[in-house]
C-alpha cells in the first residue's frame, strides 16, 4: 500500500472516529425528543377521551319511559303483583318456620333419672 494512501485512510478514520460521538448525541437527542412527543400525544389523547366519555354519560342517559296503560290494565297489572308478592311472603313465611330448629324450645318430656338403671 502507497504511503499516500495509507495517510488518507487514516484521516478517514480519524475523522469518522471525531464524528461518532457527535452523530451519537444527535441520534439520542431525537430519540429523547419523540419519545416526548409521542408522550404528550398519548397524554392529550387520554385527556380527551376522558372528557368524552365524561360527556358522554350524560348525553347517553335516556329518561324513563312512562307506561301508556288504561286504568284497568294498570288494576290488572297491580293484582297480578299483589298476588305474586302475597305467595311469595306466603312461602318464604312456611319456609322460615319449618327450617328454624335453633329457636330455644321447651322438651316435650322431661328425662326420668333413674338409680336402679333399668
Amino acid at each position: 500500500m502507497k504511503l499516500k494512501k495509507l495517510r488518507k485512510k487514516i484521516q478517514q478514520l480519524e475523522k469518522r472516529l471525531q464524528e461518532g460521538p457527535e452523530k451519537l448525541a444527535v441520534l439520542k437527542r431525537k430519540l429523547q425528543q419523540a419519545e416526548s412527543a409521542k408522550a404528550l400525544k398519548a397524554a392529550r389523547k387520554s385527556a380527551a377521551r376522558a372528557a368524552a366519555s365524561a360527556g358522554k354519560k350524560s348525553r347517553d342517559k335516556k329518561p324513563k319511559r312512562k307506561l301508556n296503560l288504561s286504568p284497568e290494565r294498570r288494576a290488572q297489572l297491580s293484582a297480578a303483583m299483589k298476588a305474586r308478592w302475597e305467595a311469595k311472603r306466603a312461602a318464604s313465611g312456611n319456609s322460615s318456620s319449618s327450617t328454624n330448629q335453633n329457636s330455644p324450645s321447651p322438651p316435650t318430656q322431661a328425662p326420668e333419672n333413674r338409680m336402679d338403671g333399668a
